[in-house]
């Protein structure tokens, strides 16, 4: 109980020597209680005594009756700002109406009714045609059958529908009680979530709603007439409207909006033909100079350095895994294709970090910056990577360094916000005290800034590679080589066998990668 007293403002707290194990603690109730009248604005003297009471509760849920809140349901949450409470026994008391509306209007049964008047329709058409066979003087119990056996189905159907119609009542006395109980429930309930309000209040009073807003409660009530009648409506009555069901949306804005898009992007793409047969050579340079080196040089040169540089920054257990990795790759005769998807996502994560860690220092440094970039930022991230596959392949056609673009665009976000989150976490106390002593602005960057934000660049490089690395399989679709080639036909020929070992080969390419990183970074961090 003390615990709780101590949050209230308005406490005066007697202090005890350090070895006293329990505070004796005080509450200035007239301060609380015109606090709580600040608060509230209309009917203070219950809020006063319901909030004491819940104040006063250890243990268990303090049981307080709003009768407002009980007879009013959601418009009370909406008047008093309450608007988690507010959705959450709407949507339970939609429920609960719509069973009332079944009991009451709804069209219990009249399916089994339709199929009934189906079936008995049929049915005297068979007795009809019996009917004139016989008098044709031709066998009729075929028709006859036919046509009994659907007037037995008819009358199981009628069945169904009467026993249908007949829980209308029991539905309704269902629906009635559960609308009580979550009307009780609010009763109870809307003090203790009114009370956390107020708590709330008390610590950031221009964020929490306050006294009694009528403007609010008419935006709530102007919601239950847009969400309750019409939920209610759709789930009660048999034949709904179509409109109600699918948006009336017409067929030629689909089409006219597609045909305007691609005759954009067509004209974009003729128009800047030259800049992007510039990326894409710039692109392909990279990519070439990597792949000679990876599959250029013998395979025992290209595995020893490997293993040596994964000894030097990780250690020898990784160094080990390492060569287990590369033998395993070896020996299934995935080397080469293994050198191209290496060289793929080093080209993709070498231009990733050449442009996404300047840009992050300067987003740390600009918060203007960073907040006009950041939905660009976020689209990158969230957009499917099968959806601007689309304009890439428009603009620089299909192959490796399309795909190389396209790693780019989802695999840059996270190196751009981690390093603008380290440079922004370096103390500018630090940046004070260097500037203090005469450092520049470029020397604070490059000897402050960036050795302080470096766990943070690092990590970022480190997602980085293993988003570019999950980017694998995904360009293979526009023309891209590599293991994504394998997987690709694997899942083309529904090739189990060549899929699985196709996934461990970039499996292990992936965990080479992110052990050597890992390792180089705790080295560096533990010379720091």
């Amino acid at each position: 109980m003390n615990e709780q007293r101590t949050r209230l403002a308005g406490t005066q707290i007697d202090a005890q020597p350090m070895a006293s194990a329990v505070a004796n603690v005080e509450v200035d109730r007239t301060a609380l209680d015109q606090s709580i009248a600040d608060f509230v604005v209309r009917n203070p003297a219950y809020y006063q005594r319901v909030f004491h009471k819940i104040h006063d509760t250890t243990s268990g849920i303090p049981l307080t009756f709003n009768a407002a809140a009980a007879l009013l349901g959601p418009l009370w949450a909406a008047a008093r700002g309450v608007w988690g409470m507010f959705w959450g026994f709407l949507i339970l008391e939609i429920i609960a109406w719509v069973q009332i509306g079944r009991g009451t209007w709804g069209e219990l049964g009249a399916a089994d009714l339709q199929q009934a008047i189906r079936q008995e329709t049929r049915a005297q058409e068979f007795l009809d045609r019996a009917a004139a066979a016989s008098a044709a003087g031709e066998d009729p119990s075929r028709f006859e059958t036919l046509g009994n056996n659907l007037m037995r189905a008819a009358e199981r159907s009628r069945e169904a529908a009467d026993a249908a119609a007949a829980d209308a009542m029991m539905i309704l006395i269902t629906g009635v009680i559960l609308l009580v109980l979550i009307r009780v429930v609010q009763g109870v309930w809307s003090n203790i979530a009114y009370e956390k309000q107020y708590s709330d209040w008390r610590v950031e009073p221009e964020n929490e709603a306050s006294g009694v807003n009528m403007l609010g409660a008419a935006f709530g009530g102007l919601l239950v007439l847009a969400v309750m009648p019409l939920t209610v409506y759709r789930f009660t009555i048999e034949n709904v409207p179509d409109f109600l069901l699918a948006f009336p949306a017409t067929p030629d804005h689909y089409t006219n909006t597609a045909r305007w898009l691609e005759g954009q992007i067509d004209a974009a793409a003729s128009a800047g033909s030259g800049t992007f047969d510039g990326i894409v050579f710039g692109v392909r340079t990279v990519l070439d100079t990597v792949s000679l080196a990876l599959m250029g040089t013998p395979w025992p040169v290209v595995m020893i350095v490997i293993c040596v540089i994964a000894w030097r920054s990780a250690g020898p257990r990784v160094a080990i895994f390492t060569a287990a990795a590369l033998a395993y790759i070896a020996f299934l005769g995935y080397w080469e294709i293994a050198m191209e998807t290496v060289a793929l996502v080093g080209a993709a994560v070498v231009l990733c970090v050449l442009i996404g860690i300047p840009l992050g220092i300067w987003f740390g440094k600009s918060l203007r910056a960073y907040k006009f970039a950041e939905p660009v930022l976020d689209l990158m991230q969230t957009l499917p990577a099968f959806v601007y596959l689309i304009p890439i392949i428009a603009f620089f056609g299909t192959g490796n360094p399309p795909g190389i673009l396209a790693t780019i665009i989802f695999g840059m976000p996270p190196v751009i916000r981690l390093t603008a989150l380290g440079i922004r976490g370096v103390p500018e106390t630090i940046k004070e005290a260097a500037s203090a002593f005469g450092a520049s602005r470029r020397q604070i960057l490059k000897d402050v800034e960036i050795p302080l934000a470096l766990p943070s660049i690092m990590t970022g490089v480190n997602q980085t590679i293993l988003m570019c690395l999950s980017m694998v399989v995904i360009i293979s679709l526009i023309g891209g080589g590599g293991l994504g080639q394998v997987i690709l036909e694997a899942l083309q020929f529904a090739a189990k066998g060549p899929g699985l070992l196709g996934g461990f080969a970039i499996l292990f390419v992936a965990m080479v990668i992110d052990r050597i990183v890992q390792g180089a970074f705790r080295r560096a961090d533990l010379k720091h």
